[in-house]
């Protein structure tokens, strides 16, 4: 059996997942694991990536190993996020509030942040939680994703004073409903849906198991689930993301950064015409492996270089708890 290390380069500088998974030490902290890995074809050990049940033992097994989450479980049918991608996604938000903080990571309770669709698993909070201390507040349209990431929060005490949830409850609208004018952030990150229909979504499940198993199969098994709500909207990612950025607008000194994953390279160019449109002080563009996929971060900011600069760190947001 091979135990070459190799380094995944694509991942970022700081994420603890730059190297291939230590299946021994994961499986020590949780058995169950155990009976999902094996050995592949070239004599390493791995799991079945096309079975929902073997990821969701290894993001188990990553979370107690690596973030002391000792109790974490999802739907069955929900998405189950690979942890390496996400938290990169989580430490390239730490870059960029660094840029506006002399080059230092804010870290602590008083960086506070808004996940926009949390989703049941509630993986953003729980990393941004883990690796630098910040509060969330996570929002979404689904009850059940509310009600899961509720009992998340509850069974792993460090999370209860981290971690707020708000339901959407008007699922036309993203910030409206959820932003008072009292509240501000740090940072607001989002999935987004990105398939325009069911239709959509399960080809691109069907391509997904293709990839991963090297067979060709019409079987739309997703292999990290997902309800509709997480992977299709009307209009897809690029109407999705154009509503963020309208909405947004009405919101400009109440966040240092939107920010907002973005599947498809394609739509950058009509969405910087969108972030022109309601005139963006600054947009940036953050490249970024996503799985097996390369996906990328768009930032935007409503304010200036100065006001950036100004950006109090250290003062207290207005409680959202």
């Amino acid at each position: 059996m091979s135990k070459t290390i190799t380094e995944k380069t694509n991942l970022h500088p700081r994420n603890l997942h730059k190297f291939r998974y230590d299946f021994e030490l994961l499986s020590k902290n949780y058995p169950e694991l155990k009976n999902f890995v094996g050995i592949n074809e070239h004599q390493i050990e791995t799991i079945d990536f096309s079975n929902p049940e073997a990821v969701k033992a290894l993001n188990k097994a990553l979370l107690i190993t690596y973030y002391d989450i000792q109790n974490w479980d999802i739907p069955k049918g929900y998405l189950c996020p690979p942890i390496p991608g996400r938290a990169d996604y989580i430490h390239n938000i730490a870059d960029l509030l660094a840029s506006c903080n002399n080059g230092v990571i804010p870290e602590g309770a008083v960086i506070q942040g808004l996940d926009i669709g949390v989703g049941a698993n509630c993986i953003y909070p729980i990393l941004g939680n883990a690796i630098y201390g910040w509060s969330f507040v996570g929002t979404d349209i689904d009850d059940v994703a509310i009600e899961n990431c509720s009992s998340i929060i509850e069974s792993n005490p460090k999370l209860v004073e981290a971690i707020s949830l708000q339901q959407q409850t008007e699922a036309r609208f993203i910030f409206k409903n959820i932003i008072t004018p009292e509240d501000k952030f740090d940072f607001i990150l989002c999935n987004p849906p990105f398939h325009t229909s069911q239709e959509e979504a399960t080809k691109g499940s069907i391509r997904k198991i293709n990839n991963l198993e090297n067979i060709k199969t019409t079987k739309p098994i997703l292999n990290f689930g997902g309800q509709n709500a997480e992977l299709w909207c009307e209009g897809g990612e690029f109407r999705f993301i154009s509503q963020m950025i309208y909405e947004s607008a009405k919101y400009p000194m109440q966040c240092l950064w939107f920010t907002t994953l973005v599947a498809k390279q394609s739509h950058l160019k009509s969405i910087y015409k969108v972030l022109n449109k309601v005139n963006a002080a600054s947009i940036k563009t953050i490249d970024m492996a996503q799985g097996q996929k390369t996906s990328r971060i768009l930032a935007w900011t409503f304010l200036s270089e100065k006001q950036q600069a100004d950006w109090s760190f250290e003062e207290p947001k207005p409680s959202v708890f």
